[in-house]
């Protein structure tokens, strides 16, 4: 039976469907480009609001994205110095490092937060078609508000289990083999 600490465990599901989200969302918006591209210098008729769509679209792909980095930890990262530390050091050295990210996602979260309701309220809308900005920044919002559950997830893992971003950098052949499957 997995533990929570067990990266097969219970939020598994949660973690595939936000990264089914965020690769939805940015096929969706290369999609728009890639037609636009093609209405524009095909036929000379862009599709109307497809520059704000898709930046729009892009921005809820990222928010959402930055909720998978938030548990699984797959961006850029030099860790030299933290592979030089002894153990206990290095687990020090992670929870910092997390906690740091932790503190920046919460930081954004607010602030997107406030972006929502200035949206809202501002009646901001796109260009053409008229659609309302808010909705796309709600969804951009929820995606950060996902990011500061599973960045703070990774901070306990680390802290309470002394989890190492090794534990996550390498795809177990199972995990693939089981979400294809679903």
């Amino acid at each position: 039976m997995p533990t929570p600490a067990d990266p097969r465990g219970t939020p598994s599901g949660v973690l595939v469907a936000i990264e089914r989200i965020a690769g939805i969302l940015l096929g969706l918006a290369t999609l728009l480009v890639v037609a636009s591209a093609i209405g524009r210098y095909g036929f000379a008729r862009p599709l109307p609001d497809a520059f704000d769509l898709s930046r729009l679209i892009l921005g809820v792909a990222i928010a959402w994205g930055l909720a998978s980095l938030g548990y699984h930890g797959t961006h850029i990262k030099v860790d030299l110095l933290a592979h030089a530390l002894p153990g206990l050091l290095r687990r020090a050295l992670n929870a910092f490092a997390w906690s740091v990210l932790l503190a920046f996602t919460a930081l954004l979260a607010w602030k997107i937060g406030e972006r929502v309701l200035d949206a809202y309220a501002g009646g901001d809308v796109t260009m053409d078609l008229r659609l309302a900005h808010w909705p796309f920044f709600a969804v951009i919002w929820v995606g950060i508000i996902a990011a500061l559950f599973t960045t703070a997830y990774r901070v306990w893992l680390i802290v309470a289990h002394g989890h190492d971003l090794q534990d996550y950098d390498a795809i177990d052949p199972k995990l693939l083999e089981e979400s294809r499957l679903q």
